[in-house]
């Protein structure tokens, strides 16, 4: 009888899903960053239309990353 310390499926399903979620998170995020900063300059320069783009742009952004921390708050709360 062998007996299984590490389920090796589960492992790599993890960690695989671990890589995508940060770096996934980590790239909306300087996204909110970037899109506050560029709004700012067109607003300074005078440029409305780009202002408002770059403006959307973080906000969607951070839409996503509020939407991840919710969704790894619910998966960690029901296993």
């Amino acid at each position: 009888m062998v007996a299984t310390v590490v389920e090796t499926k589960d492992l790599v399903e993890t960690v695989v899903a671990s890589l995508i979620a940060g770096i996934g998170v980590t790239a909306a995020f300087s996204l909110v960053i970037f899109g506050v900063a560029r709004s700012a300059d067109m607003v300074r320069d005078e440029r409305p239309l780009l202002a408002t783009a770059a403006g959307a742009l973080a906000v969607l952004a951070g839409l996503f990353v509020i939407a991840a921390i919710v969704f790894g708050i619910v998966v960690m709360t029901t296993k």
